[in-house]
């Protein structure tokens, strides 16, 4: 009952009135030019929340470097957005699928078809978490434009009771969930195109801050070398020529010899590592 009096005195930005009227009296070309401009104002929004954004990701890698795991709790749009970044994580870093975990309201069904009222049920984004076996050495984001999502915010309070390091991506300032995380993240974008849709420029903002925290994170734990995805999976034929070329400019080898690398060890870390021990052993 307190969260319910917290949210419904709060104002939120994201539910302010657009900028913009009669949306649909515009011309094609207007509305397109509009919800350009609008959009070019997101990145400065996120921008602002850098300081935040690397104090979490200081933190969270000291956890992951220690074997810890990192999970993104959300519903709607947000849940969706977490689930896109951590099933990016194994081809782009080659880390395990259990590494990085997205878990949306209303279970995987939820991706493609909305759930009725299941980000209303504050009790089951824990029993999500729990069946992950979520443990003290975990670290937990939950997203809500909102900010007072019930299924995040009952299981971001439980994970604090149990010792979790949370974090949260938010677009409402002073939200419950901003004030309950111990890393809030808040590029606040102001209104949006469509009054309430938080689908544009929350969205927006929210995958670029998951894109900043989930890259730097692997930077940071060594999976990346120079500029380079040293330990991409190859899964199709472009990143097996894109592998190709990589380990031919890390090592004096032909096409097909790195071919023949790749196909042995797996990996362009592995394969050039494998040429240099070959190598130095002689």
């Amino acid at each position: 009952m307190i969260q319910k009096l917290i949210c419904i005195k709060m104002k939120k930005v994201t539910e302010s009135s657009s900028h913009y009227q009669d949306l649909d009296k515009m011309s094609t070309l207007d509305l397109l030019q509009n919800i350009n401009r609008e959009d070019q104002t997101v990145a400065l929004s996120v921008e602002k929340e850098i300081p935040a954004i690397e104090a979490f990701v200081n933190a969270c890698s000291e956890r992951m470097a220690q074997g810890g795991r990192l999970f993104y709790i959300g519903a709607g749009t947000s849940g969706r957005l977490g689930i896109v970044d951590a099933s990016e994580c194994p081809p782009t870093f080659g880390v395990d699928h259990g590494v990085v975990i997205g878990l949306i309201a209303g279970g995987d069904q939820a991706i493609r078809k909305a759930v009725e009222f299941a980000e209303d049920d504050e009790h089951q984004g824990w029993k999500d978490l729990e069946a992950h076996q979520i443990n003290e050495l975990d670290t937990l984001v939950g997203i809500a434009a909102s900010g007072t999502t019930p299924y995040v915010m009952g299981a971001i309070r439980t994970a604090n009771n149990s010792g979790i390091l949370t974090g949260g991506i938010t677009c409402n300032p002073g939200s419950p969930l901003s004030q309950e995380v111990s890393f809030p993240m808040v590029p606040v974008v102001g209104p949006e195109f469509i009054t309430g849709s938080t689908r544009m420029k929350s969205g927006t903002a929210q995958k670029l801050v998951l894109n900043m925290i989930s890259t730097t994170l692997m930077i940071k734990l060594g999976h990346v070398k120079g500029n380079k995805m040293v330990d991409m999976q190859l899964s199709n034929e472009k990143l097996v020529q894109r592998a190709i070329r990589m380990v031919c400019d890390e090592i004096p080898v032909t096409e097909a010899e790195a071919d023949a690398l790749l196909s042995e060890f797996k990996s362009v870390r592995a394969s050039v590592e494998a040429y240099h021990l070959k190598n130095t052993s002689k």
